[in-house]
């Protein structure tokens, strides 16, 4: 992937026209080949990306469109606690709707803007993907243990704690 690459790069499009789209509905079921799922993988910063597949139904709404769907995958990533290599799967319900931009601003209740009328599944997939990925993966029997204290009794305040000895002081 391009290390110089914007934000805005897309790199898995299946564009589907607006036109296209039937008026009893659209089921469209997609596969990341190889090459995508190294650069997406590389993107979502994980070890790997074996599997990534979508299915979706596009139905039309007015100038607009309703996508369904759920966006599948397993992700390579490493433990944080052992470091380990573990596989976690990604399983993320779609549930948008797109509509013509207007010149207004909207809220977050508003369609999200449909572009040129058209619709990116792949864009789609790959924004559910990343917001699917467990950002602190772990082991299911990994388990945490702080390293033990060298403490040998010196610390900062261990001055204060004999002064506060030798005046008889046990009040807090």
């Amino acid at each position: 992937m391009d290390k110089t690459a914007s934000p805005a790069t897309v790199l898995w499009s299946v564009p589907v026209a607006v036109e296209d789209i039937p008026d009893t509905g659209l089921h469209i079921e997609i596969e990341a080949p190889a090459p995508t799922r190294a650069a997406l993988a590389e993107l979502a910063a994980v070890r790997e990306l074996p599997q990534l597949a979508a299915v979706f139904d596009l139905t039309r709404q007015g100038d607009g469109v309703h996508v369904a769907g759920q966006v599948s995958a397993r992700v390579g990533q490493s433990c944080v606690v052992t470091l380990e290599p573990i596989e976690n799967p990604v399983d993320e319900a779609v549930d948008l709707r797109f509509a013509p931009q207007a010149e207004t601003p909207k809220s977050d209740t508003d369609p999200e803007p449909l572009v040129g009328g058209r619709v990116d599944l792949g864009a789609i997939a790959t924004e559910f993907l990343i917001l699917g990925i467990d950002p602190y993966p772990r082991k299911a029997d990994a388990t945490f243990t702080p390293p033990k204290s060298e403490d040998d009794g010196a610390h900062p305040f261990s001055g204060l704690e004999a002064l506060k000895k030798r005046l008889g002081g046990s009040q807090p």
